[in-house]
């Protein structure tokens, strides 16, 4: 199973901690994490999926797979900077969204309009008309957001 990671190239540390900590539990469980390959979010569940033992992809903007963070297994050079957010979020069978701010919402937006189950975690709120809207699954801690993003990924194949 793979499970798409997203959120902030440059986080505060407790957003950090939750994606290390989010990282291992995918790990531990064997699932394979696809992100952005990059630092920050992308960095730290990385790093944390390899503490366990887990496997990265890393789809990178550029055409240097030198630029992914060194815990990435498998760098992907795309050449096509933001719009490689579509493959992240295609390539997963559910996204884990952890804080963030503008990628990390168009990210948000292209999962949820491909009908790919969205889980949250300490990031995006939306409303439409004033209703908060409800597509993004809340999650209250890495191990719930686990949960949640295999159960979606379960669901859908």
């Amino acid at each position: 199973m793979i499970i798409s990671v997203i959120g902030s190239g440059n986080p505060e540390p407790d957003i950090y901690a939750l994606a290390e900590n989010v990282g291992r539990e995918l790990g531990r469980r064997g699932v394979t994490i696809v992100c952005g390959g990059m630092g920050g979010v992308m960095e730290a569940v990385c790093k944390g999926a390899k503490a366990t033992g887990g496997n990265t992809i890393g789809i990178l903007p550029g055409d240097d797979p030198n630029q992914s963070n060194q815990w990435v297994d498998y760098p992907i050079c795309t050449g096509l900077k933001y719009a490689r957010n579509v493959i992240v979020v295609k390539s997963g069978r559910s996204v884990i969204a952890i804080g963030g701010a503008f990628g990390t919402l168009s990210e948000i937006g292209h999962a949820l309009a491909e009908n790919i189950p969205t889980i949250g975690l300490e990031t995006w709120k939306m409303f439409r008309s004033g209703v908060e809207e409800k597509a993004i699954q809340v999650a209250t801690g890495p191990v719930d957001a686990v949960d949640k993003a295999i159960n979606a990924a379960r669901q859908r194949d």
